[in-house]
């Protein structure tokens, strides 16, 4: 009998003891991902068109010989040597010398300096006398006309003589020196030297047509290029075309940019930011942590140790970053890695 208790009793105990196995139970714990967030502060942030160009000089010259004569290359008082490419160039400042004794000799130059100062003398003199009584009115203007005439005819002299040397009509840079051995007899018309003025330069740049109505005189601009990775010069629109190209559908625009150090030379090929608009204390955030979809753009932040995902509004855009007008507020932490593979209210763990 008690062996039929005991085997009732073994019966009863598996029995229990398969249920409570059969129980469910809750194992699954819900990882959290780790991300790394910013707190969000006030900001600007500038609305701007990026286009592109070529750089050209504001001034450029060809001069050429106007009379035959031997070519001589004079002295740089900067560098002590003969003018050579890149040398910088005073305004009125003579490069280059023709030499022709013949032709100097047949305008008198000297003569005609002293006849000059002999009627000025004469004149000033016959000036004094008139106020005096000593002259009459005649004598002192006729020693007018005799300096006026003699005024003249120095000043062709010089005009003549001029003609001889060949002077930058600007301050500028050599930007081509033909060779010529001093002593060789040129002809009239030769071209002997090539200048340019680039410390201020122009870009002509297209401009998309919705910007049309955006774009004015004297916005600012930024000018970059990759020989200066670190070098941004300033500029700003100087002319805008008011007619848009039916095949292009842009308009064009004349950039002017200063470049005091000349460290941007013509013929570079420039990228150019023209500031249209700028807002200050605003939100700002990353253009590429911005998810979009079906349903709009979004991104998320941190509240609670939960990610939340915001639906944002965008404003002003850049490059690299947006103005958000609706969907986030100052100090919300935002996730700027590691929001990839997140999902709304997933759990999330901070990291630096």
């Amino acid at each position: 009998m008690k062996s039929f208790h005991q085997i009732i009793a073994l019966i009863a105990l598996i029995g229990a003891t398969t249920a409570c196995n059969n129980q469910p139970t809750n194992t699954t714990t819900e990882l959290a991902v780790p991300v790394s967030v910013n707190d969000i502060k006030p900001r600007s942030i500038e609305k701007i068109i990026n286009t592109t160009g070529t750089l050209n000089a504001t001034k450029k010259t060809t001069l050429a010989t106007e009379m035959t004569g031997k070519y001589k290359l004079l002295i740089n008082p900067k560098t002590r040597r003969p003018f050579a490419l890149g040398d910088q160039v005073e305004n009125g400042q003579v490069i280059i010398q023709l030499e022709d004794a013949t032709y100097e000799n047949s305008i008198g130059y000297d003569s005609k300096k002293l006849n000059l100062e002999i009627s000025e003398q004469n004149m000033k003199k016959q000036q004094s006398l008139f106020e005096k009584g000593g002259v009459t009115q005649l004598d002192y203007r006729n020693s007018e006309v005799s300096y006026t005439n003699a005024k003249y005819d120095f000043e062709r002299a010089n005009l003549q003589m001029a003609k001889m040397k060949i002077s930058s009509p600007f301050k500028g840079v050599i930007t081509d020196l033909p060779t010529f051995t001093n002593g060789t007899q040129v002809a009239t018309g030769t071209a002997v030297v090539s200048l340019m003025d680039y410390s201020t330069m122009l870009v002509e740049v297209n401009l998309p047509e919705k910007y049309i109505n955006e774009v004015m005189i004297d916005q600012p601009v930024r000018i970059m290029n990759y020989t200066l990775p670190n070098d941004t010069l300033t500029g700003n629109v100087k002319e805008l075309s008011p007619a848009i190209s039916t095949e292009t559908r842009t308009f064009k625009g004349i950039i002017q940019v200063t470049n005091p150090d000349l460290k941007l030379r013509p013929g570079m090929f420039a990228k150019a930011d023209i500031v249209l608009a700028r807002k200050d204390s605003v939100i700002v955030i990353p253009k590429d942590i911005i998810i979009s979809s079906q349903r709009g753009k979004s991104v998320f932040i941190v509240d609670n140790g939960t990610a939340d995902e915001k639906r944002i509004t965008i404003g002003y855009e850049n490059q690299n970053e947006a103005e958000i007008t609706s969907g986030l507020k100052m100090n919300d932490r935002l996730v700027i890695k590691g929001f990839e593979t997140l999902k709304n209210r997933s759990k999330v763990k901070i990291v630096k």
